[in-house]
Order: structure tokens, then C-alpha cells, then sequence
């Protein structure tokens, strides 16, 4: 198996010079006609997630959808975008994002997933039944379009995570109950459901990023980077670096590096354009480390006086709260609720931070417990 390759050209605005630099990064691993094929259907998935404009830094930037969009069309194949959004749907979503503008002014289809359907996955690492939107399997192929962002469980969402959205909504609960408060586990889902999807392509937004409270309101940081690769783990492998996080606090990259995957060892990583020791960035705030299974490994008389004070969990600041009881509609174990404040059962709490994606106020963030906070890494 030969190494992974991932390019990365700089472009720090967007708008009229965005396509030309994502043809480039195409272009340094060969071109789209490489992955795409004459008269082919191709998928375009961007993140979607809740409808926030594209300055906020949450979804996919327009310009990278029209640019990828364009780049299909010149191979002679034929896009549609799609995706399955937090809570609204996904031409809700996509019109707040200006996605939806460009898919109409291009004369492209925008869909959402509805339907699941239950695969086998023969080859996975840990799950060999997968639980996938009927849409995504009729297409030819697949061009996966993440944005560089924080995010509390996953530590950052990137390529591999933005796949998550191939799972309609009504299902994504289910997959967060089933792993419970492991998030090695959760990421293993997700890597396998990679696996299973491959796509042909991996085009990461890093124009723009976002840092802190990721990865629905945290701060817009500008990263100035454009990725690709046919690997998604190398290609997070690569941003990882760039951005200065320890190459393990990514649950994701935990688990592939487990797996002993290619793209999970830098120095098994191609990278070509931008050299990483180039553009790799000064300052950027990660979020807590949460994913820590510390308490589980206590004697349980001990564990149950102190798991408040070592355990990372969604807070609620008040003041900032609407209680439009978006939290309280999307929470996997339904142990949040809403009188004349949001309530939290911390002891049924698994931890999955849905609840701080959907807030669109900004209102809940990850909270270490004050053991965690005088004693780093527990």
C-alpha cells in the first residue's frame, strides 16, 4: 500500500481567487478527472450543521462548495449536494449558509438524507453492520467537503467527523446512545462508517476555521489553508499538526492510529505544496480535553465521590439561554429539560455535547470539574 498524499496551498480570503486555489490542491494530487468520471453522479458533502451564515464559521464557505461544484462539471460528471443537518433541514440550513444561492445559480440539486438503511460492513475494524443514508449510496461517488473546527467530544471535527452527516438525523441519536460516554468508541463508529463510505475526495475548508467552543459557536479564527487528499485520515493527520494539538487528543486519531492506518503517522504522510513547518499555526484554542475514561478506572466507592469533580460536562450559562429548548429536543438520552431554566441530569449525562451543537446562543460549554481543573490531563 503506498503512503498517503495530502497537498496544502495557502489562500487566505475568499471569494474570486477560491477556485482557482482549490484546482490547485487538486490539482497537486492529479487533477479531478482522477476521481471523477465522465457521466457519473458525485455526491458533494458539505457540513451543514445548523444554519449560521458563512462568516459565523460553521458550515462549509460557499465559495469551496461552488468551487468543487464547478470542478465536478468540468469533469463532465454531475453534482448534487446534500447532507442531513442538526435540527433544520437541510435547504434551511444551506440558505443561511449561502450554499443553497450557489446550488441554485449552478443549477445544481441540493438533497437531504431521510432515509437509513442498515449495510454490511464486512471489512470494518469493530463494526461490521452500519447503519447509512439510503441517498448517499446511489451516487457514483463521493466528495467530502469538512470545515476545520473545534469540537467538545471529538476534540476537533475534520474530514472524518463531517462524514457523520451521512447518517439521517433520526439515526445519529442512536449511535450516540450506543457508545455511551466512550468517545473512543463513538470515534470508532465514525472511522468505520469513513471506511465503508471512502470517498473519492477530501477537500478540508481552513480559510477560515473556528477555535474554542466548537463546533457550532465557537470564535472564527483565519487559518489561511487549503487541504486535500484521497485519505481523510492523513489529510486530519496533517491539520492536526498544523495546528499544534498533541497528535493523539483527537479521539479520532486515537483510534486510527490504534488501527495502525497509514494516514494516521505523519511520517507516513506524502504532504506536497505547502511544507506543515510552513504554515503551521501560533496560537489557537483547542477545547477541554474531555475524553478521558479516568474515573472509570477508580473503585466505584471512590469514583462515585469523585466523578463530579474529574469530569468534563456541558454547562449551562443562563444568561445567555433563550430556552428555545433546542437542547432539550436533540439530547440522545433525554435527560434535559426546560421550565423556567434548562435542567441537566448529570448522572444520566453521556456526555455526547449535542446539546452545545444545536445551541444557536452559544449558551453551553464544557465545564471541567475542580479536581480536573487543578490537576490537568485526569
Amino acid at each position: 500500500m503506498s503512503n498517503p498524499t495530502v497537498s496544502i496551498v495557502r489562500n487566505s480570503e475568499y471569494g474570486e481567487t477560491v477556485y482557482n486555489k482549490v484546482k490547485e490542491t487538486v490539482d497537486l494530487l492529479g487533477g479531478i478527472s482522477k476521481f471523477v468520471g465522465k457521466g457519473e453522479r458525485i455526491l458533494i458533502k458539505p457540513n451543514l450543521l445548523i444554519e449560521k451564515p458563512p462568516e459565523a464559521a460553521v458550515t462549509t464557505h460557499p465559495d469551496i462548495v461552488a468551487a468543487t461544484i464547478r470542478l465536478v462539471k468540468e469533469a463532465g460528471a454531475t453534482p448534487v449536494v446534500g447532507d442531513s443537518p442538526c435540527l433544520k433541514s437541510a435547504a434551511k440550513v444551506a440558505r443561511g449558509a449561502g450554499i443553497l444561492d450557489v446550488c441554485n445559480k449552478a443549477g445544481v440539486e441540493l438533497i437531504e438524507f431521510t432515509e437509513n438503511v442498515t449495510v454490511d460492513n464486512p471489512d470494518g475494524y469493530l463494526f461490521r453492520r452500519l447503519e447509512i443514508s439510503k441517498e448517499v449510496l446511489e451516487f457514483d461517488g463521493l466528495i467530502n467537503l469538512p470545515k476545520m473546527k473545534t469540537h467538545a467530544q471529538m476534540y476537533l471535527t475534520l474530514g472524518i467527523k463531517n462524514l457523520f452527516g451521512c447518517v439521517a438525523g433520526k439515526a445519529k441519536p442512536q449511535w450516540h446512545l450506543s457508545a455511551g460516554t466512550d468517545s473512543q468508541a463513538f470515534a470508532a463508529m465514525i472511522l468505520d462508517l469513513h471506511l465503508f463510505l471512502n470517498p473519492r475526495l477530501n477537500i478540508m475548508d481552513g480559510i477560515v476555521g473556528m477555535e474554542g467552543n466548537g463546533p457550532g459557536s465557537g470564535t472564527p479564527v483565519k487559518i489561511g489553508l487549503l487541504l486535500a487528499s484521497t485519505d481523510a485520515v492523513a489529510m486530519d493527520t496533517v491539520i492536526t499538526e498544523a495546528l499544534g494539538a498533541e497528535p493523539l487528543a483527537p479521539p479520532i486519531q486515537r483510534v486510527a492510529s490504534g488501527w495502525e492506518l497509514p494516514g494516521s503517522k505523519l511520517r507516513k504522510i506524502t504532504v506536497v505544496g505547502e511544507k506543515i513547518s510552513d504554515v503551521k499555526v501560533e496560537r489557537f484554542t483547542f477545547p477541554p480535553l474531555i475524553h478521558t475514561n479516568f474515573a472509570d478506572k477508580l473503585p466505584y466507592f471512590i469514583e462515585s465521590k469523585l466523578r463530579k469533580a474529574i469530569t468534563t460536562r456541558p454547562h449551562v450559562e443562563h444568561d445567555k439561554c433563550v430556552l428555545c429548548n433546542k437542547c432539550v429536543n436533540i439530547c440522545p438520552p433525554a435527560i434535559m429539560s426546560s421550565a423556567k431554566k434548562i435542567k441537566i441530569e448529570y448522572g444520566e449525562c453521556i456526555r455526547c455535547y449535542c446539546c452545545q451543537e444545536a445551541c444557536p446562543t452559544g449558551a453551553i460549554l464544557p465545564k471541567d470539574g475542580w479536581l480536573k481543573k487543578i490537576i490537568p490531563g485526569l
